[in-house]
């Protein structure tokens, strides 16, 4: 028990960025331990390992998409020229997040209604730019994520 109470503390001093690796390794050398067979301690503990890192994407495409969401609100309330603000609020409440936001034009095609907009994250001191279009639901973020850190560089 001791052990497991000092494998959850490592877990919570390394960061997210561990979680998996140390409940997979936890998870895989209990099994080891309690059945004899290293292999089926690897393949719990891969398993487990598997599975905390599917969870946690789960739960950031989650605050990403509130994030995103709260944007296109935002955005679909103004009219070209004008500046607002914007805001998201977690249910866990790290990493909420606010800023301005601009509307910079009106995209009109036949598909859907569009909007374009500069927006800011209260703190970091750049500016992005973005679209964001009305769909059933409301407005939704249209731009594609970059292939690199969240709205670095290539947005």
């Amino acid at each position: 028990m001791r052990r497991l109470a000092v494998a959850g503390l490592a877990a919570m001093l390394a960061g997210c960025g561990q979680v998996a690796d140390l409940s997979g390794a936890v998870a895989g050398g209990g099994a080891a331990l309690a059945s004899s067979n290293p292999a089926v301690g690897y393949a719990i503990g891969m398993s487990v390992r598997a599975g905390v890192t599917a969870g946690m994407q789960t739960v950031m495409r989650r605050r990403q998409r509130a994030e995103q969401d709260a944007l296109a609100e935002a955005i679909g309330g103004l009219d070209p020229g004008e500046a607002g603000s914007w805001q998201v609020r977690h249910f866990i409440p790290i990493g909420n997040r606010s800023g301005q936001v601009r509307l910079v034009r009106v995209i009109d095609n036949p598909l859907a209604e569009c909007r374009e907009a500069a927006f800011a994250i209260e703190g970091e001191g750049q500016w992005f730019v973005t679209t964001a279009c009305r769909q059933d639901s409301g407005w939704k973020w249209a731009a594609a994520e970059p292939a690199t850190e969240r709205w670095g560089g290539l947005q």
